[in-house]
């Protein structure tokens, strides 16, 4: 494992740690990864099938655009196919998927998108408070090439998230810390939405 390999194993086992402890990361659901290598497009990602609280600098995978490796031992998440279409698509440097309730229950809602305006919050998810930002739903699927499929037709540069129905929640961001910062922020907003049944 090179040096930047296992630094970035290291700030991947650390994040995860984060959101387990939030309880967005329950057993071994989700997974993280980031940009290694930009031609070809190279993501480390966490292993699949680890508690990811749990999880250590070795835990992480080397995989291309469609989620492949040639390692021998570690297993990527099945996903990992969806973090190499979103990095390519967008240009983000690190991809999060958690399962946090709120943004599953907001999917469930409102299954053409969920809209958010009006909050302050907004700001933290790199938009005004009085813009209208509307989060993408897609259907949830196995097939990885269905749901980049279904990523990149609802894809807008200004909203750097998707919500997977009865799944999960995609952000991402330049780096790890900025895709945390704005899925927190995210998960507030839908939080406020869910609970409040969508008053302004």
């Amino acid at each position: 494992m090179t040096a930047d390999v296992r630094a970035a194993g290291e700030a991947l086992a650390a994040e995860c740690a984060r959101y387990a402890a939030m309880g967005w990361m329950r057993g071994t659901s989700g997974n993280l990864s980031v940009v290694v290598g930009r031609d070809p497009l190279t993501l480390a990602v966490t292993v699949s099938g680890k508690d990811k609280g749990e999880l250590t600098a070795d835990d992480v995978v080397l995989v291309d655009a469609r989620g492949g490796t040639d390692d021998p031992v570690r297993v990527p998440s099945a996903e990992a196919g969806l973090h190499g279409r979103i990095a390519a698509v967008s240009g983000a440097g690190a991809v999060v998927h958690v399962h946090a309730l709120a943004p599953v229950v907001a999917a469930e809602r409102w299954p053409g998108g969920v809209e958010l305006r009006d909050l302050e919050m907004l700001k933290g998810f790199g938009r005004r408070a009085d813009d209208v930002v509307t989060v993408p739903v897609v259907p949830n699927s196995q097939d990885m090439g269905v749901l980049g499929d279904a990523f990149e037709a609802g894809f807008r540069a200004d909203v750097p998230a998707l919500l997977v129905a009865r799944h999960g929640v995609y952000v991402w961001g330049d780096d790890l810390s900025r895709a945390r910062h704005r899925l927190e922020c995210l998960e507030w907003l839908l939080r406020f939405k869910v609970e409040t049944g969508g008053v302004r």
